[in-house]
């Protein structure tokens, strides 16, 4: 399979789906689940973040020419290292939970923030045109990155930093305890319950951001570029 067919088959805004239908499954399972305990926090991640590496891997190999690979391989080799560590049971504790995912935001975050500025930044000269070469690519018009991927980029690893961040700003030891009159209950809110909520939140935001960068229209070569890409 040549690498144009591959393009074609297996696109950005496939990448982006995917990654929006993983990030939407995580929410609704944080969600719709009474406990948020860090054992199913650090569950929830683990799937996710497996599941994300994977479609970053398949990326790296169907979407990405050789000079542009290396922002999916890293986010992917980053992203399934936290996931297998999330597996572990031993790391399925309060601790783990914030170890796991803070660092796997601000690496991941940081690296996405990296591509997505570098991407607008060799654009910033003059906008390319459908079909033109970016100036990083290898020459081949697989490598065009648009600026609305750039910009997408920059958007989610800045998202994943701020998810990081906030993470780090909850007390892992918090504990408050509350009463609803009408239930005749006493509840307990703690530091993992905020800290999973953190998550569900960030990974509903990222399924909604990166659903519609998906779905929204892109600009197609011209014909001509296309069959010059096919003789070649």
């Amino acid at each position: 399979m040549s690498d144009t067919a591959a393009v074609r088959t297996f696109e950005v805004r496939h990448v982006q789906l995917a990654r929006a239908a993983f990030a939407a499954i995580a929410t609704v399972m944080i969600t719709f689940s009474p406990d948020h305990s860090a054992a199913v926090g650090v569950a929830v991640f683990s799937g996710f973040a497996i599941a994300t590496a994977l479609v970053q891997f398949i990326a790296a190999w169907l979407v990405y020419p050789a000079g542009a690979r290396w922002p999916s391989l890293l986010l992917a080799i980053v992203t399934l290292l936290a996931g297998m560590a999330g597996g572990l049971t031993p790391l399925r504790t309060i601790t783990g939970f914030f170890a796991i995912v803070v660092s796997w935001a601000i690496v991941t975050g940081v690296i996405e923030v990296v591509a997505g500025a570098r991407g607008l930044r060799a654009l910033k000269p003059r906008d390319l045109k459908p079909g033109e070469i970016a100036p990083w690519s290898d020459g081949t018009a697989a490598a065009v990155a648009p600026r609305s991927e750039s910009r997408d980029a920059l958007v989610v690893g800045i998202l994943t930093v701020v998810l990081g961040i906030a993470l780090l700003c909850v007390p892992t030891g918090y504990a408050l305890q509350y009463t609803i009159e009408e239930a005749h209950a006493t509840f307990t809110l703690t530091g993992i319950t905020i800290a999973v909520g953190i998550f569900g939140g960030y990974a509903a935001i990222v399924a909604v951001y990166l659903a519609i960068a998906g779905f929204s229209p892109r600009a197609t070569a011209p014909a001509s570029t296309a069959q010059a890409e096919d003789a070649a």
